[in-house]
C-alpha cells in the first residue's frame, strides 16, 4: 500500500481528509491483482488498474462521483465515495466505531464539497432536504434571551405590531399635497 492509507489490519482503513492528495490501494474483484491504485485530489480521482493484461487510468472530476455514503458493511461502518457505477465506489475509511465514522463521514463531505449520502436498504438517499447545495431545514424561532444587547434594546419595540390599513383609513385621492416650503 503507497502512502495515505492505514498500514494494520484489513479491517481498519483510515484516509486523511486534510492531507490529500491521498494514494492507496483498493480491492477491485475484475481487476486482474484484484487491486486498483487510487489518486484521490480535491479537484479529481485517478483509478489505475489493470483488466485482462490492459493498464489503465480512469481520471474523472470529483463532481462526477454522486456523494459521500455512511453504510453499515458485515459489523464495521464504512465510508465511501459513491459513484453512478458501483464499481467505481472508493472505500475511505472503514471502523468499528460507529461515532468515527459519522465524523468522518461529514469532514469528507466537507472536505470534497459532495452531499451526505445514507444506505437506506440497498437504495442511497440524502438524509436533510437540500435545494441545490443549501440544507434546507425548519424554521426556528429567533432566541431573544441573554443577548449582548437585550439591556439596551427597549422591550416595547418587541410588543409592537405592524399597522393595518383598514376601511377607516381616509384615503385623499385628487387631492392637492399641502406641503410646508419656506
Amino acid at each position: 500500500m503507497r502512502s495515505g492509507g492505514c498500514p494494520g489490519s484489513g479491517r481498519a482503513l483510515r484516509l486523511d481528509p486534510f492531507a490529500l492528495p491521498a494514494c492507496f490501494a483498493a480491492s477491485d474483484a475484475a481487476a486482474d491483482e484484484r487491486v486498483r491504485h487510487v489518486e484521490l485530489h480535491r479537484e479529481r480521482v485517478v483509478v489505475r488498474r489493470s483488466l485482462r493484461g490492459m493498464r489503465m487510468a480512469l481520471s474523472m472530476p470529483v463532481s462526477a462521483f454522486s456523494g459521500i455514503s455512511l453504510k453499515l458493511e458485515q459489523g464495521a461502518v464504512a465510508v465511501t465515495l459513491e459513484h453512478d457505477d458501483p464499481t467505481l465506489a472508493l472505500p475511505l475509511f472503514v471502523s468499528d466505531q460507529p461515532d468515527d465514522a459519522t465524523a468522518e463521514w461529514r469532514v469528507w463531505a466537507n472536505v470534497l464539497g459532495l452531499p451526505l449520502l445514507v444506505d437506506d436498504d440497498g437504495a442511497l438517499r440524502e438524509p436533510f432536504a437540500r435545494l441545490g447545495a443549501l440544507r434546507v431545514e425548519r424554521v426556528r424561532p429567533r432566541r431573544r434571551r441573554r443577548m449582548a444587547l437585550s439591556k439596551r434594546r427597549p422591550s416595547i419595540l418587541m410588543r409592537r405590531r405592524a399597522a393595518r390599513l383598514g376601511t377607516a383609513t381616509p384615503v385623499h385621492r385628487g387631492e392637492r399635497e399641502i406641503i410646508a416650503r419656506n
